[in-house]
């Protein structure tokens, strides 16, 4: 798996992640089993930041309080199957800032054929205190390595 920036557009950074489907990854139709695109998504997600410079989250929570940006909503289409040995590209972008969550976009493909599309909402989160997590105010410092 490997990530590479790719040229930005007015929304910011797009970064592309790749991924080899294993046949483990299959159900017994020989298929992507469809909870395994969430997993590379969500790594796609944090290799996004990765690449934009934003530090590991380990870091971040000493630094900013962030620990994450978990998942609040998501919405896929899936268009096309993938199969053992397909390489999956994962085109990753920030569609849409907001004072304390974000918009993140995913286009899926395999050579010039769209797998499937994915729009999710995340939050940048703290602890609360006496447990759980709340969302926070996106760091400036982070938006703006993502924004380019």
């Amino acid at each position: 798996m490997s990530s590479t920036p790719s040229p930005k557009d007015a929304s910011g950074q797009e970064v592309v992640y790749t991924t080899r489907v294993e046949f483990g990854d299959c159900d017994p139709a020989g298929i992507v089993w469809f909870p395994n695109f969430f997993r590379w998504i969500d790594a796609a997600s944090r290799h996004f930041f990765a690449e934009c410079g934003v530090p590991r989250w380990e870091e971040t929570a000493q630094t900013l309080g962030v620990i994450g940006t978990p998942l609040v909503d998501t919405h896929t289409r899936f268009v096309k199957a993938a199969s053992y040995g397909d390489t999956l590209q994962i085109a990753v972008r920030i569609t849409e800032w907001r004072d304390k969550s974000f918009v993140q976009t995913y286009r899926v493909t395999r050579g010039d054929d769209l797998i499937l599309e994915c729009e999710e909402v995340r939050i940048f989160a703290a602890k609360r205190e006496g447990g759980g997590i709340r969302a926070v105010p996106i760091p400036p410092t982070i938006r703006a390595l993502c924004t380019g």
